[in-house]
Formats: structure tokens, sequence, C-alpha cells
């Protein structure tokens, strides 16, 4: 008979201690200990378990090989039939691969993951523990698409769950969701560390062993964070992060984490009635179409990992009715625009102390690019003086602190598609001119290397 053992596991890293503390001494974390029911294995089922391995592993001995005898370039993939998936994939999925897709309750991780289902050719193994076989066939037909390699399993236990998919052999395993599941030799409840621990690592080993992918969706807690141990995320090669506002139609596929590809590429999608619809020109969609010109909105050319795209920043600048200026910033990181207001302030005179400043991304989307800034301080500016810039120009720099407009990567890139929606002229850093054809655009190429240049060309003129 089994020994039930209790013990207290951190849920961010997975340390366990016989009894609960309040300081994680792994993680330095506090207040992460919850206690987890585990089952403790007799001699004769160690025996029976160590046999079976030893057995498993005679069959096909494992040698270790030298690294100048390993042939590269041989990786598998398969492509999803989704443009948007693959190019975060980085070309499509990989054989014996486990991905994790997290995100926010409703965002629609599970209808891509069907439509992934229905849309690939090949034979997949769709496995729901939150849903029965009747909402899932519903959620297809909304979708429109044939079923017919499609296969439904309704369960969380997975030994049951890698016994159907040994027998059925598909070419991909999707399991929705990781906290659902449950391992028969575990008695703690489904979603506890040791659960999600212990279910991982056997869909690790079922997917190195047979070749076939793995892709597991995963639920996020309140701060963001896919919820578990964070050994899942080591555990798994891929980290997918699907994310965006309920309040816009707009999802965002980013990479955490991809040990077959960049981890700087990105997917957008568009929700829609029938499903999930490829934005395969964001530039479009992310850029408002105004009849007449207004202040405080200008437009920046950003790279998402390979892909230009151009995106408007909003910008409002207003009297501070109360005591304290109030600094707000939707999609776009606050301490920078901090900086931002700082070094107009500083090197050119411009008075934000007493402003209130709200800044927003149009599109509810999120940049990190810091060749943003540029457009950010235009945007300001205009707000503050009340003057239009025009819809026909767009920015690529990055503001240093003592007022220089700094170069950024992959301008090249950015001016063509800034060309190709029609924009008449682009600024950028002068230190960004080596090696740049300008003959090449139809686009007027404006350099400026500091703020007061800018301001000269775009407001005194």
């Amino acid at each position: 008979m089994a020994k039930i053992k209790k013990i207290f596991a951190c849920t961010n890293c997975g340390a366990t201690s016989p009894k609960w503390v309040g300081k994680c001494q792994a993680c330095d974390e506090w207040n992460t200990y919850q206690e987890e029911v585990l089952v403790k294995e007799t001699k004769q089922e160690a025996k029976k378990r160590a046999w079976k391995t030893e057995a498993s592993t005679s069959i096909a001995t494992i040698k270790p090989v030298a690294l100048k005898e390993v042939k590269s370039g041989n990786t598998q993939r398969l492509s999803t039939g989704d443009g948007e998936l693959d190019r975060v994939l980085g070309g499509g999925i990989v054989a014996g691969s486990i991905t994790l897709i997290g995100g926010q309750p409703g965002i629609g991780k599970s209808t891509l993951m069907l439509q992934l289902a229905l849309n690939i050719d090949a034979k997949v193994l769709y496995v729901s523990g939150e849903e029965s076989e009747e909402q899932i066939k519903m959620r297809a037909d909304r979708i429109g698409e044939a079923i017919s390699n499609c296969y439904i399993y309704t369960e969380t236990n997975t030994g049951k769950i890698l016994g159907q998919a040994q027998q059925l052999q598909p070419d991909i395993l999707i399991v929705d969701s990781i906290q659902t599941l449950s391992s028969p030799h575990l008695d703690s409840t489904p979603g506890s560390i040791s659960q999600v621990r212990d279910c991982a690592g056997e869909l690790q080993r079922f997917a190195k062993e047979t070749g076939i992918p793995v892709i597991v969706i995963g639920h996020i807690t309140k701060d963001g964070a896919i919820a578990g141990p964070k050994l899942l995320e080591h555990i798994v090669d891929c980290v997918l992060q699907f994310e965006g506002d309920r309040n816009y139609t707009y999802r965002i596929l980013r990479t955490i984490k991809n040990r077959f590809g960049s981890t700087d590429e990105m997917g957008i999608y568009e929700m829609q009635a029938t499903g999930l619809r490829e934005v395969s020109n964001p530039s479009e969609l992310l850029l408002s179409q105004n009849e007449e010109e207004l202040s405080g909105i200008t437009v920046s050319a950003t790279m998402e990992g390979m892909r230009p795209m151009l995106i408007e920043t909003q910008a409002l600048v207003s009297t501070a009715v109360y005591g304290t200026p109030q600094r707000s910033a939707t999609g776009f990181d606050l301490r920078r625009l901090s900086m931002i207001l700082a070094v107009l302030e500083k090197r050119c005179g411009f008075q934000f102390g007493q402003m209130d400043v709200f800044l927003n991304i149009a599109g509810g989307i999120r940049v990190d690019d810091p060749a943003i800034d540029l457009a950010i301080l235009c945007a300001l500016i205009s707000s503050l003086q009340d003057i239009s810039v025009p819809g026909d120009v767009c920015f690529a720099g990055e503001v240093g602190l003592s007022g220089e407009i700094r170069a950024v990567s992959r301008v090249d890139q950015r001016i063509q598609e800034a060309d190709r929606l029609g924009f008449g002229r682009i600024f950028i850093s002068k230190y960004n001119t080596k090696g740049l054809d300008a003959k090449r655009y139809k686009i007027k190429i404006q350099t400026v290397g500091k703020i007061e240049e800018l301001y000269r060309i775009l407001f005194e003129d």
C-alpha cells in the first residue's frame, strides 16, 4: 500500500520543504509555498517501475556522439497552414517538440488550436479536459472547416491519453489544458504544482520518444505569468504568449522562448465570429484613417522581429487640474516616457512639469522598439503646442539623453514599408545613412541629428 505524504512546494520555482515557510530559500519569493499531497511508492512498486525502465531502455541504447559527427540542418518541420503561427514558431512545428501556449481566459487559445487541428494537412488528436465533444463540435461548425483528420478525446488522465495516442499515432497531439490533467501516480488535485510538473514530464517523454509534437495550452495567473511551477517553462521547447484586449478585435501571438527559432517574432490575428483571421498586413489596420489632421498624432516605423510595421502614436498634453500632474502610458513603457519628457525639458526648454501627459499606442498593442521614441517626442510637442503633424510623415529614431537622435537597426526595411504605404517623408537619424541608397525609394528621407533640427524643420517652417 502506498504511503501518503504531504509536502510544501514553491509555486514560483518548484522547491519543496517539509513545512511551510514564508520566504523561499531558492528564489527569495514570499508567500509562494502551498501544501501538496504526494503518494510515496512502496519498494515493490519502485522495483517494478525500475524494471520497466531498464527493459525499455535496453531496446534502443543511446550512446554518446561526438559533436563534429552530428549533422546539422536536419530539423523536420510541419507547416501548420497558418502563416502567422509558422512565423512565430520559426517555420513550422518541429517533430518531437513540446510547445506551451498561454493567455488570458477567453482570449482565443482553444479557438486557435482548434483551427490548427482543422486546417492542417495531418492527423491530429485534440484532447480536451475543459469542454465536451458537443462544445468542440459547435465551435468547429462555427469555424466551418473539414474535420476528417481531427480526432476529439475528452479525458484528463495522462495514462489514458498517452495510451490512446500510442494506438492512434497522430501527427500532432494537442492538450487543452495542462492544468486539468492528472497523473495516476499522484493523489494531489489537478492544477497543483506536483500534478503540473509530473504531467508535463510525461508529455515531454512521450514527444521525445515517439517524435510526435505536442502542443499544450496553459492558464495564466492574475500577474500574467503561466500558472504552475516555473519548471514548466523550462521543460518545454517553445513558449508562446497569446495576448490582447477584449475591447479590441486584435490578438497578438508572441514568442517567449523558442529552441528552434527566434524569440522576436510576432503574429497578429483578428477575432471574428467565424474564428481568428490572419492579419498579413498589420500596418494598414494599426493606422487610423483621419480625414483631418489632428495634433498629438504621429506615425512610427517599428520592427517586430523581422517584420516592419507602421503604428500610430497618440499623445495628449493638458494643464494639470490637480496638484500632482498625471503620467499615463498605454502600450508603452512609462519610465521611458518620463525619460523623453525629461529630455524635452532639459535640452529643449519645453515645460511639461505642470502638465498632464497621456500616451496611447493605437490598436491596443504594446511596443518595446526604441525607434518609436522620435514619433512619441513629436506627438508630445504637437499636443503641447496644438500644431498638427502632416499625415504623410513618419519617424524612425531613438532619442538619447543629450537630445541627439540615435541610429536604429534595419532602417532600410522601415523606409521600404513607409514607401509601400504611400508616405511622403520619413525622419531618421543622420547616423543611419551609411550604406543607405535613397534613390531606391520614392519617399523623401530627411536626416536629423538633434531634436532642435527636427523642431525647426517640422514645427517652425
